[in-house]
C-alpha cells in the first residue's frame, strides 16, 4: 500500500469549500452527555486552522458513538461544536441536519474563514453502508475532500473513502503524521525492530503477528494471548486465558519466528489470581500456573527479560497491555512495558486502544514518540492491510 499522499499542503484551498472528515467520536458522561476528553477534538485543530488561514470555508464532519442510522438525541454533535468553537476562539456554526435542507443551506452561505459541523453522519444508516447516494450528496457540498480521521480510515464508509469518488481527496495533518511515522516504521525501521504484543486475544492479532515476523528482528507477546502461546509450548496454563482452537497457529508463528531468526519472546513468570477480580491477591507463578490460577500479569523476571530486549532498539512498536492494567494490582508489568519504552532512546510508537490508554494513564505519553489516535485502525495498518479511507487519497 502506498503510504505517501498529497495533503492539504499540496493543494490551493483559498476560495474553496473543504469537506473535512474530523474523528469526534468523544467520550461522554452518561448523564449529563458532558464531553470527559477533548483529546480528539484538540488533535482536529492544526487541520482546521491551516485551511481556514489559508482562505478556505471548512464543512467539518463526525460520527459520534453508534446510533445506527436512528435520531438520537444523546449522540447529537452539539456539545463538540461548542467545544470546538471554545478552542478556535471562533463561532462553529452547527447544522441541524447531515445533508438535509438547514445543512445544504449553511454550506451554500459558508463564507472563506469559516467553519460550520455537520450533525452526527451516523444517524443515517447509509453513512456506514458507504451508499453512493449519500457520498454524493456530502460532496456536491464541497469542492474538495481532507480525511483526517486517522481512527475510521480502514473504514469504508460514505465520509471516510466514498466522497472521494466525487472529489479531489487529501489527507490531513493528523493522518499525514500517522502514515510517515508508521508507514516508515513498517516499511523503513531503524534496526532492530522490536514488536511488542499484547491484549486478551490471539485471535484480534493473527495477521498483526504473521506480518510483524516478515519485518521485525524481536517479537514480544504478553497479555492473555501468551497464554496460548504457552501452551503450544507445553506449558501448564491453569485457569489463563485460552483459544484451544488457535494452538496450532501459535506452534506455527513460534516455527516461523524460528525460521526466520526473530527473537520469539513469551512470559517466563507471571502475577496470577484465583479470580477475575481487581481485589484478588496476586500469586507469584513461574512458567506452569497451577489449576486453580489464572495468568492476570508478566512477572518480574519477564519485565527484565522484555526490558532488555527493547534496550538498544532502532524502533518499537506496541499494541496491547502486559497484563489487566485495569485492576491496578495487574497493572505492574504493562506499567514496567510503558517506561521501558520511554527510556529505550528508540522511535516508540503505540498502537491507538488500550495500550495508549495505558501509557497515557501511566505518565509516560510525553516520552513516546508517537500515540496513534486509530486504535482500529493502527491495528489494520500493523496487518499490512490496505485502508479504505487511505488507498482513496490522492497519491504524491
Amino acid at each position: 500500500m502506498n503510504y505517501n499522499k498529497k495533503t492539504v499542503y499540496d493543494v490551493d484551498v483559498k476560495g474553496k469549500k473543504v469537506l473535512l472528515r474530523c474523528d469526534f467520536n468523544v467520550p461522554q458522561n452518561k448523564e449529563t452527555g458532558e464531553i470527559t476528553s477533548d483529546k480528539r477534538i484538540v488533535a482536529a485543530i492544526p487541520t482546521i486552522k491551516y485551511l481556514l488561514g489559508q482562505g478556505a470555508a471548512v464543512i467539518a464532519c463526525s460520527h459520534l458513538g453508534k446510533p445506527k442510522g436512528e435520531w438520537k438525541e444523546k449522540l447529537t454533535l452539539a456539545p463538540v461544536a461548542k467545544r470546538l468553537s471554545e478552542l478556535l476562539g471562533q463561532e462553529v456554526i452547527f447544522a441541524k441536519d447531515i445533508i438535509g435542507e438547514d445543512a445544504q443551506a449553511m454550506a451554500a452561505a459558508l463564507k472563506p474563514g469559516q467553519i460550520m459541523l455537520l450533525e452526527n453522519l451516523r444517524f443515517d444508516i447509509r453513512e456506514e453502508k458507504n451508499g453512493a447516494d449519500f457520498a454524493k450528496a456530502l460532496a456536491d457540498m464541497a469542492d474538495i475532500f481532507v480525511s483526517d480521521a486517522f481512527g475510521t480510515v480502514h473504514r469504508a464508509h460514505a465520509s471516510t473513502a466514498g466522497v472521494a469518488a466525487y472529489l479531489p481527496a487529501y489527507s490531513g495533518l493528523l493522518v499525514d503524521k500517522e502514515l510517515s511515522i508508521m508507514g516508515k516504521a513498517l516499511d523503513d525501521p531503524r534496526r532492530p525492530f522490536v514488536a511488542v504484543l499484547g491484549g486478551a486475544k490471539v485471535s484480534d492479532k493473527i495477521n498483526v503477528i504473521n506480518n510483524l515476523l516478515e519485518k521485525a528482528d524481536t517479537v514480544i507477546i504478553g497479555g492473555g494471548m501468551a497464554y496460548t502461546f504457552k501452551k503450544a509450548q507445553g506449558c501448564e496454563i491453569g485457569k489463563s486465558l485460552l483459544e484451544a482452537e488457535r494452538i496450532d497457529y501459535a506452534k506455527e508463528m513460534i516455527a516461523k519466528a524460528e525460521a526466520r531468526g526473530v527473537k520469539f519472546l513469551l512470559p517466563v513468570d507471571n502475577y496470577c489470581a484465583a479470580e477475575f477480580s481487581a481485589d484478588a491477591e496476586p500469586v507469584l507463578c513461574g512458567n506452569d500456573i497451577p489449576d486453580d490460577l489464572m495468568g492476570m500479569d508478566i512477572g518480574p523476571r519477564t519485565v527484565e527479560l522484555f526490558s532488555e530486549a527493547v534496550k538498544g532498539a532502532g524502533t518499537i512498536v506496541w499494541n496491547g497491555p502486559m497484563g489487566v492494567f485495569e485492576f491496578d494490582k495487574f497493572a505492574g508489568g504493562t506499567k514496567a512495558m510503558a517506561k521501558a519504552l520511554a527510556e529505550s532512546g528508540a522511535i516508540t510508537i503505540v498502537g491507538g486502544g488500550d495500550s495508549a490508554a495505558a501509557v497515557e494513564k501511566l505518565g509516560f505519553a510525553d516520552r513516546i514518540t508517537h500515540i496513534s489516535t486509530g486504535g482500529g485502525a493502527s491495528l489494520e495498518f500493523l496487518e499490512g492491510r490496505e485502508l479504505p479511507g487511505v488507498a482513496c487519497l490522492l497519491d504524491k
